[in-house]
């Protein structure tokens, strides 16, 4: 898949029938958030596409490996902190690769069309505007925010700039997903009252416990510029390669892992949002300075709009889970239950609400047998009146459906085909920057509300914090 064009991968999914029909819907929920947007100039099929990467951690090796994979593309510099992360991007794209710690001089650079941004969270918004202002088209990893108050600049530099920002969570272009929301329009799970998620890990490098590079010291990490906005405080190597166990620079669990699920979720039943927002937690095992918690639970209530019926959803992620770590997604109705497996597939099971038997009636856990015997057999005779008009048809097995993407399908090339794809044509963005703040929004707040100890009220429509 990662040397296959996107037309090539539809090619061979329709052709073994697993997506058939289902690319004309797949960007539907995007279409009405790029209204408003600067027009785009399209570019040619022929016509180089220059790519440059800031942050080269383990998201920005793996983002400029997937746009490296579009054909077209060419990867001509990036831009870190570290000094071995420089030497190794020139290991791995070539001598020639122009390497910098200064990201503004990938910015001046007139080879560079398309930036991908892939530095802690507390940077996202600050260069992707800059970047937006300099002409890129711009790939923003999430979450899009690292404070909610970000979102309505990020949304105007975008609208205003003329170029494509696509916020970087894979679900949103992942067949598996699209999928998922073909199934739940069918009415298959009946009403959706409720989704649950669990992220467990147990490990310490799932703990953002990253190895730091023994040649770690003030002159091969540039500190004061890693900092930037963040509060001033003396070189810490700690602090620069686990960045995401700090309020300071990153946003947790919740926008690390909480917001790929809010993502997915909004893919799959079209939603903006919820509209109360409740989390809790605490740091219960990797007590190695960090300050944000290893174990976040959420609760959200989604209200109901055209799109869905009002639900409960529920997220949780343990860092040392005993379980040994597990993934569970499930989307339950009141006839059904869907299960995705991330980058596998997705199974439903059909199970309609079931109709108790007489005996079940007359003697299981229900109030009957405390009732008179006159009025028992009152209400057999009423059980049994009702079975003969209906027939006694047996009710049947639960029913599964199942869904599997083709084989050496990956999301994350998918959701980088998209992106060009979009720069190239004119199609709709798949996560502009709308849809990317609407997913990190409740991501964000989540931390607020487990800092200050309370429900957070938000408004996904106007996205803004409710009083």
């Amino acid at each position: 898949m990662n040397k296959s064009s996107r037309r090539e991968f539809l090619r061979v999914a329709t052709a073994s029938s697993v997506v058939a029909g289902l690319a004309p819907t797949i960007l539907t929920s995007a279409k009405a958030a790029t209204l408003g947007q600067a027009p785009r100039r399209r570019v040619s099929p022929n016509e180089k596409l220059g790519v440059a990467t800031i942050g080269m951690g383990i998201m920005g090796f793996g983002d400029t490996h997937m746009a490296k994979q579009v054909p077209e593309v060419q990867i001509v510099g990036v831009a870190d902190l570290y000094d071995g992360r420089l030497t190794h991007a020139k290991e791995m794209f070539g001598s020639s690769l122009f390497t910098t710690r200064d990201y503004r001089e990938l910015l001046a650079r007139p080879d560079v069309d398309v930036v991908i941004i892939a530095t802690p969270d507390h940077w996202h918004v600050p260069m992707a505007v800059e970047a937006l202002k300099a002409g890129k088209h711009v790939y923003l990893e999430k979450p899009a925010v690292h404070r909610v108050e970000e979102g309505p600049t990020l949304i105007a530099a975008a609208n205003a700039s003329g170029k494509v920002l696509q916020v970087g969570s894979q679900r949103v272009s992942s067949v598996i997903y699209h999928k998922a929301r073909e199934m739940y329009e069918s009415g298959v799970l009946g009403k959706l009252n409720m989704i649950e998620a669990k992220m467990n890990r147990q490990s310490s490098t799932g703990a953002w416990q990253y190895t730091i590079p023994p040649d770690a010291s003030p002159k091969t990490v540039d500190w004061d510029r890693f900092l930037g906005s963040a509060p001033k405080r003396p070189y810490d190597e700690t602090r620069f390669f686990r960045w995401r166990n700090y309020w300071d620079y990153g946003t947790a669990i919740a926008g690390d892992l909480f917001v790929h699920l809010f993502s997915g979720i909004h893919t799959v039943v079209n939603s903006h949002g919820p509209d109360r927002i409740f989390a809790t937690g605490g740091l219960r095992y990797w007590e190695d300075g960090r300050d944000v918690p290893d174990v976040m639970m959420g609760m959200y209530d989604y209200p109901a709009t055209e799109q869905h019926p009002a639900f409960t959803l529920s997220l949780q992620v343990n860092f040392a889970a005993g379980s040994g770590g597990e993934e569970v997604f499930r989307f339950i109705g009141d006839s059904g239950m869907m299960t995705i497996k991330d980058g596998e597939g997705l199974t439903v099971t059909k199970r309609p609400m079931r109709a108790e038997g007489e005996e079940e009636l007359m003697y299981g856990w229900n109030s009957v047998r405390t009732f008179s015997n006159a009025t028992q057999g009152e209400i057999r005779q009423a059980i049994r009146a009702k079975k003969a008009g209906a027939g006694a048809a047996q009710p049947s097995a639960p029913e599964e459906i199942k869904f599997n993407a083709p084989a050496g399908y990956n999301e994350h090339q998918e959701h980088f085909n998209n992106f060009f794809e979009t720069i190239r044509t004119g199609k709709p963005n798949v996560e502009d920057a709308t849809f990317g703040y609407r997913a990190a929004a409740p991501a964000v707040l989540s931390n607020k509300s487990y800092v200050e100890h309370h429900p957070i009220n938000w408004d996904p429509e106007a996205m803004k914090v409710v009083s």
